[in-house]
């Protein structure tokens, strides 16, 4: 009986020194780097949102922020990273919008449920997406519908890759303007951008700041903005709803998520530097030039933002007839 009663006291005590040195681990959060995971290439949109970010991080949090781009299927590789890794606040995904779309076109070959695999931490950004076309193409956005129209799946319109929101946009956007057009994907926004300027696409949707360095210099022309409202750094470019008549506001957007799991403290840590950060004179006035809207929200709100998208988009990826790469 003593020795039994001397197995469980240790056994307790054991315990007890566990949870002590957990509470402590979570309490000292973070003591070394942390990694955010960007399942994108450097220099695209989700890129630069995390890289606006990362000083400002590191400055409230007291540690070193790597940005780790890792790319692949459509963000599914990188995604995957995260998911797989320790529940431990030390890596983190800087998850875009494509990560809503891309399990209904990957949902059989996913090594997790990304409903299932994450935790929100914080919602991010938002970043209205508008509508161009090369300058030897459609001068008005009522040209571009009347092309579509008239020559059904004789014009074609670029990516940033297959079946991430860009894809999505364009799809619906032909859909709800009662036309059809191909898609062809790129590996980034750029590649097909400069093949739009070519002449090659009769439109594009992509953000403001993928775009502007063309439109500055003269080789895009805006047609519409993808959005309830004009950007005030494009006062004269109409919405799409002023000229089609049809509602169309779609916005790339950026979550903040950890592997499911992670300490609640930790994640009311990360949130808390998340928020600081995104209300920095410098971060609001830097992601305003790029027509990037800074957004704060709590763990909950962000987790549900989320899933709301993954459900808004499920439908109209099938309808798309998307398939994995």
């Amino acid at each position: 009986m003593a020795i039994q009663m001397g197995r469980r006291a240790a056994l307790a005590a054991g315990m007890s020194a566990a949870l002590v040195s957990t509470a402590r681990a979570q309490a000292g959060y973070p003591q070394r780097p942390v990694r955010i995971v960007v399942p994108a290439a450097a220099g695209g949109p989700t890129d630069v949102v995390a890289r606006i970010l990362q000083p400002h991080l590191q400055a409230v949090l007291g540690q070193s922020i790597v940005v780790d781009n890792k790319t692949g299927a459509s963000g599914a590789i990188g995604t995957a990273i995260v998911a797989e890794s320790k529940a431990d606040g030390y890596t983190l995904l800087m998850a875009p919008s494509t990560n809503a779309v891309f399990p209904a076109i990957y949902e059989k070959t996913l090594s997790y449920d990304p409903q299932k695999a994450f935790t929100g931490i914080s919602y991010v950004a938002s970043v209205p997406l508008i509508i161009v076309a090369p300058m030897t193409g459609a001068k008005t956005l009522k040209e571009l519908i009347a092309m579509l129209r008239e020559a059904p799946e004789k014009y074609s319109y670029a990516s940033s890759g297959n079946g991430g929101i860009i894809h999505m946009a364009g799809f619906l956007f032909a859909e709800k303007a009662g036309a059809k057009a191909l898609h062809v994907p790129y590996r980034g926004s750029a590649p097909g951008l400069i093949d739009t300027i070519a002449g090659r696409h009769a439109y594009q949707i992509d953000t403001l700041g993928s775009s502007k360095g063309f439109i500055d210099g003269g080789k895009l022309r805006v047609l519409a903005v993808a959005a309830d409202k004009r950007l005030t750094q494009l006062p004269d470019v109409p919405t799409v709803e002023e000229v089609a008549g049809f509602k169309f506001s779609i916005d790339t957007w950026y979550v903040a998520q950890a592997p499911a799991g992670t300490p609640r403290p930790i994640i009311d840590r990360l949130n808390a530097a998340f928020n600081k950060a995104l209300a920095l004179p410098e971060v609001t006035r830097r992601m305003a030039e790029l027509a990037i809207v800074p957004m704060q929200s709590t763990p909950a709100q962000a987790t549900k933002y989320f899933n709301d998208q993954m459900a808004f988009w499920h439908p109209i990826v099938k309808a798309s007839g998307a398939k994995p790469e």
